[in-house]
Formats: C-alpha cells, structure tokens, sequence
C-alpha cells in the first residue's frame, strides 16, 4: 500500500480509564502512522450508554497528550453520528442482509440458560429471523421496541489475512446472529466500527488480540455493504510476570496511575513499544524518533509480551538521571509541593532545592520517590530510630563518638564535601572505628536514615548549623 495513504484510528471506550493494553495499542498506531507518514485518528466510541464513565473521555484525551500521541484528524464521538449508523442499518435491512428481532431479554437469558444446561455455545438461535411481515407488523402494534440483528450465513467459511497471523479462516456455523442496533436506538460496536472505518477511509486497523474473534463478523459485514475492508493486525496481549493476564494485582494498570505515581512519559513511551514490538535481540533504550523510524510491523512479536514493573521502574530511572538539572526540578516540583509533610514551609526555597536535587537524581526511579529520599533535608526535626542510630555500639561508645564529632564539627571553618571528609575520616581512626561504623552513625544522625545519599555531600547541603543541631539531638537519644 502506498505509504501517503495509511490512515489509522485509535478508537477507545469510555467505559473506564485507559489501562497499558489500551495505550499500548494507541502507541503502536500512532508510530505507524509517524513512520509511513501517515495519519492518526482519534474516536471516542461512546455508544455503550449503560457503562460509559463519567470523565473517561477527558482522561482518554489527557493520557494521550501526556504521552506525546498527537492525532491528526478528531477527536471524533460516536454518540454525534447515530444518524450514520441508522441509515447502515436500514440499508442492510432493505437488502435482507439483517432483520428486526423482538425478543424480550427474558426470553434471551431463556434461552442463555438452557444453552448453558445443555453444555452448548451461546448464542441467538434466530428465532426472529425469518418472521413473515406480517408477523413484524403485530409485533411493532404491540409496542415492542425491535433490535436489529445481521443474518450471518450459517454453512460455509468466512476467511480473512492477518498482517502479523497469516490466513485466518472461521467456519460460518459458529457465528450467531450477532446484533447491529439497539432498541434504543443505539449501535453496537460492530456496526459503529465498520461504518466508521469505512467512512473515515482507514487503511490499516491495529487492535488487541481479543477482536480477533470478531473479525470474521466484521468481515462479512464489509461483504454486505460491498465495501472494501483494511488490513488487519491483530497485537500480542499483555501477561503479568506469572503470565497470566495483566491485572491490579501485578501493579497499577491505569495510564493515570502511573503518572501519579511518577513516570515520566518518555520511560513509558520507550518501555510500552517494548511490549510486543523490538528493534533486536538486545536494544532496550530508545528514543521517540528511533522507534519511529525503526518500526515495522514485522518486528512485532506473534506471542504475548510480559510485563515487567522491575524494569519498567528502571528505565525509568535511566529516564530521571539523564535529564538536566532544571528539567528535574521543574517536573519533581509537583511531586514535592504534594509528598513532603505538611508542615514543611511553602513555597519550597527552589535554590535548596537546586543543591539537592544533583543527590537525589542518582538514586530515585519515579519522580514520587524523590520527597521520600529528600525530606530529611527540609524537617526541622527528625525521630530517631534508636537502634539505628546506635548499629554495632553501646550507647557509651555512641556517647563519646557523638560528642568528639559535635566538637570536630565546630571547628570546621570551610563547610564542604571535601573538607568534611578530610577531618571525619582521619577521626574514625583516632576513634578506632571502621569508618564504616562510624559513618553509619553520623549519617542516622544526620538525616536520620540508614540510606542516604553520599554523607559528606549530604551534610555539605544540609549545612553546618543543620548538622549540628542534629548531633546535639541525637546525643540526646544515646546518652
């Protein structure tokens, strides 16, 4: 297919916040898109009424901005283009293609139960099918409300190419009578989405493996309008690390989520292409532009891509230590103005912040984390965990080293890193501590952590007046 004539679509359900598999799918065509200089639709299929959520369109919209996926063309809603779906059906109708169905819900959850008793597959049992006019015309007198069902073919096969799968062939007896449009007026997913591919001209339609069940209705939908259906890609799902389907339980799964708690969009941009997709055997760390130029629908994966939240949050920290300095700050600040206690003064002094931020960045993987590895250096008081503080030593021995350092720091005129080590290490010896005893217990005392940043740049920030402050308060713990 010529490269200027790839339109794609993603096309979500506001039924719930988008999760990882949603905008996994919506990433993929977007890159495919990019890379064929093609195009991106956007469309909201809000047409399931009873289910849709409230707000799940705006935080559709919003994911997709965060994450960079701009789209060409909509967003357009399917709840403005009923009158679209109602001509199609009527169509179908006029040419025996589909017929109205006036069975009660009853009379189907009847028929779904026996089904079920019987040990068969559910589905229509066409009881409507072949109702004479005059029949259709008692009903409509009584007041019911119809829906309107494709009449499926009921011998032969419905066959159709997966660009990722091959030929992929379905026997027509499975397939039931499947509806098109509601009593309310309303389409199903089936009409809705082949009218509107249709209507919006797409070449390529790249969706999750679960629609691939579907496919043959849609298919011979596209048969009975005599419309030319687009290519088929079918992607690999997503498995937990127990490769069972992605859950709650193997983490968040909403797109939301994961921006609460700190990922940055270009982490999850690069770990989501992964998913099902490959440059290689071996190259993990990827740029936007790389992935789009390097995708091919050939390097997508046949089977299920796991996830894995290990690396998902490594990379994200890969992501956090290469950004500069301000780009840190600017987007950590959120987090802290939300994470740090409250008592902690507002707003936060942005030049201690500056000083900070170069310690943290080697250790955080989440911008969440960072007011959890920097909040000792905002308290104005710190709990002290006494075992912490006290490790390998008896409290006597905490005692003298804590006074000897009270001392040693006040002595210090020049209050950094390098001079910071230069009198506390010499003093470990004098001590006759290993330093790294010794260090421990400066460093609880200091921060009141166990793991911390490097000590001496840490102290060096927290500066003279803090640290000794806190040496004192510890003292107080131990003796």
């Amino acid at each position: 297919m010529v490269k200027d004539k790839i339109r794609v679509r993603f096309a979500p359900s506001p039924t719930g916040y988008p999760h990882l598999g949603n905008i996994r799918t919506a990433l993929f065509n977007w890159v495919f898109a990019r890379h064929n200089r093609g195009v991106f639709i956007l469309r909201i299929e809000d047409t399931d009424v009873a289910r849709k959520v409230e707000g799940a369109s705006e935080v559709i919209l919003d994911s997709l901005k965060w994450l960079g996926l701009d789209w060409d063309e909509g967003p357009y809603f399917q709840s403005q283009r009923l009158a679209l779906y109602k001509e199609a059906a009527e169509k179908l109708l006029q040419q025996g293609s589909a017929y109205r169905c006036y069975c009660s819900s009853q009379r189907l959850e009847a028929m779904r139960q026996e089904q079920m008793k019987r040990k068969q597959p559910p589905g229509y049992d066409r009881f409507c099918r072949n109702l004479t006019p005059g029949e259709c015309a008692e009903k409509e007198a009584s007041g019911i409300k119809p829906v309107v069902r494709f009449k499926s073919p009921m011998e032969g096969q419905t066959a159709f190419n997966d660009l990722l799968r091959g030929e992929i062939v379905f026997e027509n007896g499975t397939l039931d009578d499947f509806v098109l449009l509601k009593s309310d007026g309303y389409p199903t997913y089936h009409l809705a989405n082949i009218v509107d591919d249709h209507a919006m001209k797409i070449s390529h339609v790249l969706r999750a493996d679960e629609w691939l069940s579907s496919t043959p209705r849609h298919v011979l939908l596209y048969q009975a309008f005599g419309w030319q259906p687009p290519q088929f890609a079918h992607l690999p799902m997503i498995l937990g690390p127990d490769r069972s389907k992605l859950s709650k339980r193997h983490g968040a799964t909403s797109i939301t989520e994961y921006i609460e708690a700190g990922y940055l969009p270009e982490a999850l941009f690069n770990f989501l292409s992964l998913l099902g997709w490959s440059l290689d055997d071996k190259t993990e760390l990827m740029t936007r532009d790389e992935i789009v130029d390097n995708f091919s629908l050939e390097r997508i994966s046949r089977t299920a891509a796991v996830f894995n939240k290990d690396k998902l949050a490594w990379m994200n920290g890969v992501y956090l230590r290469g950004l500069k300095l301000d780009e840190l700050i600017q987007r950590a600040m959120p987090f802290l103005d939300k994470g740090l206690p409250p008592e902690i003064q507002r707003p936060l002094d942005i030049e201690y912040i500056r000083k900070i931020m170069p310690l943290v960045q080697e250790r955080a993987r989440t911008l969440a984390e960072v007011p959890q590895l920097s909040d000792f250096f905002f308290a104005a008081e710190l709990e002290y965990d006494e075992g912490a503080l006290l490790g390998k030593l008896d409290k006597s021995e905490a005692t003298k080293i804590l006074k000897t350092s009270i001392t040693t720091a006040k002595g210090i005129k020049e209050w950094g890193t390098a001079s910071l080590e230069e009198v506390f290490r010499p003093l470990a010896d004098e001590l006759k501590l290993k330093t790294s005893v010794f260090f421990s217990l400066l460093r609880v005392a200091v921060t009141g952590k166990t793991a911390t940043p490097p000590l001496f740049q840490t102290m060096e920030v927290l500066g003279k007046e803090r640290c000794l402050k806190r040496l004192k308060a510890a003292l107080n713990i131990v003796s």
